[in-house]
């Protein structure tokens, strides 16, 4: 049994198909299949079904692949240990949702550079759910989204709290009230983070506890794109503080809310047995730092 077939059988299981898996592998289609027939042959199991272009994991299959990207990772992680020599360039990969990324990362990115020089930071910005994926598989060394994050598999630390605020274009009526609370919310159009947000998922849970379903004229991918549209009057919006810029107070204005203001904490996640090497310890204290400056911290 060789690494290479295992990497096989995680690329045939995660593509779907022989011929995709074979050119993510960067190798000729019928070596990547021979390889898997000589592993099933070896382990006496058929891994995977083949349905014509399909190819779907038998129960064989699922039990192997558990444990073949179980032996990846840690041979992935011991590469990564022996060759964390201090005198060598660094590499780490660094995930961040979207309405944190934009605001947190390009400013460490840049202390980053002035500080560790021999590091480098590739950066992966995605929902959630994606680079929970991407941990577990081995994919990030580090990523920066919203807690909780439950998987027992997974490691978060607090990094600091912040408040969600009101936004509105400042010709909105509510821009001029002294005082605003999630009720009078009720009626508003709001412009919304997509399903995928956990942003979003927090907007709706705030909505339903001033017991009101939000009335959603807007689903947008980006806090750029909300906010443009907030600032037009077509609806309303709540983002976190972090998103609020020197350059917003021309046309919007960012509101604490009076009453059940909502919060949301930002932590760094890691996978419990991945090794932390000293490229991802370096940026953790830049982390750690801009948190403190950040205020809310733990």
């Amino acid at each position: 049994m060789e690494l290479q077939q295992l990497r096989y059988v995680a690329a045939v299981a995660d593509t779907g198909n022989f011929t995709r898996a074979a050119a993510a592998c960067n190798v000729a289609q019928p070596s990547l299949s021979q390889q898997i027939i000589n592993l099933e042959h070896e382990v006496g199991h058929k891994l995977f079904h083949r349905l014509g272009r399909k190819a779907v994991l038998t129960e064989a299959g699922i039990a192997f692949l558990e444990r073949a990207r179980r032996i990846l990772f840690e041979v992935e992680s011991a590469a990564k240990e022996l060759g964390d020599h201090p005198s060598l360039g660094r590499r780490i990969t660094v995930g961040a949702i979207p309405t944190v990324a934009p605001h947190l990362l390009p400013l460490l990115i840049d202390r980053c550079r002035a500080r560790y020089p021999n590091l480098q930071v590739d950066v992966c910005e995605d929902f959630q759910s994606t680079l929970i994926s991407l941990l577990v598989e081995g994919g990030l060394d580090l990523a920066v989204m919203a807690l909780p994050v439950k998987d027992p598999r997974l490691h978060a630390e607090l990094l600091f709290r912040e408040p969600l605020l009101l936004v509105v274009a400042r010709s909105h009526p509510l821009a001029a009230r002294a005082r605003v609370t999630g009720a009078d919310l009720a009626g508003e159009a709001f412009v919304m983070l997509g399903s995928s947000s956990t942003l979003a998922a927090q907007v709706r849970s705030f909505c339903g506890d001033n017991h009101f379903e939000p009335r959603i004229g807007y689903r947008c991918a980006q806090v750029s794109t909300v906010k443009a549209l907030v600032s037009l009057g077509v609806g309303i919006s709540i983002l976190p503080r972090v998103a609020q810029e020197p350059a917003d107070q021309k046309e919007l204005v960012y509101i604490t809310l009076a009453d059940r203001a909502p919060v949301r904490e930002i932590g760094v996640v890691r996978h419990l047995q991945r090794y932390q090497s000293r490229g991802a310890e370096q940026f953790l204290t830049l982390l750690r730092e801009r948190a403190a400056e950040l205020g809310e911290t733990a």
